[in-house]
């Protein structure tokens, strides 16, 4: 197996393959709709989106650049996430909906649920594999490798990977996409990538 490709962002800055690419005018408050416009998307539900949604959004469009993704079969894409924080963030946020409003949120409900990253993306690229979210307490490079093994052993012939974590204002996004063709991945080298 090999890295065919990678991203991380934050508000801090992006790394796509292990190299830094400029954002121009990033605010920290409104960097993925900064980053949203600079790629020149036009996705209106982006903006109805909760952050893990819309990081995972942004870091795949990112990733196609380099990585032919429109090529991929559509059963054969496994998708591997994980985070610290689940949606506590918009839990958080749609708690607040019921205490202020005396009224939930629907429109926040949906993203009570980590998985609904893996969902939203599935559906924008049409992809029918199988897909996971698992909530570990820190990125763990070698447990992401476990779990390629694993469904590499099941049939995927990609993983799309990805730690995607917001909570208390520390927001991050890091996807990479792993093929099943001749090569060795190091824990080492996965956590170099993770850590830019």
């Amino acid at each position: 197996m090999k890295i065919v490709a990678s991203v991380k962002l934050s508000p801090a800055g992006m790394f796509v393959n292990g190299n830094e690419r400029k954002i121009a005018g990033v605010a920290e408050e409104s960097w993925t709709k900064t980053i949203y416009s600079e790629l020149g998307l036009n996705y209106p539900k982006f903006y109805k989106m909760d952050p893990l949604a819309k990081m995972a959004f942004l870091g795949i469009n990112i990733l196609q650049e380099s990585a032919e993704l429109a090529e991929m079969e559509t059963e054969e894409v496994a998708l591997i996430f994980a985070n610290s924080s689940s949606s506590q963030a918009t839990d958080l946020k749609f708690i607040e909906s019921y205490d202020e409003r005396g009224n939930p949120s629907p429109s926040l409900f949906v993203y009570t649920l980590p998985n609904i990253l893996t969902g939203e993306l599935a559906i924008f690229k049409k992809w029918y594999g199988e897909n996971v979210f698992f909530i570990n307490e820190n990125f763990d490079a070698s447990f992401f490798l476990d779990q390629i093994n694993f469904y590499l052993r099941k049939g995927a012939n990609k993983c799309l990977c990805g730690w995607v974590n917001a909570m208390d204002d520390a927001e991050e996004c890091f996807l990479f996409l792993v093929s099943a063709e001749d090569g060795t991945i190091t824990t080492e080298e996965l956590t170099t990538l993770y850590k830019q």
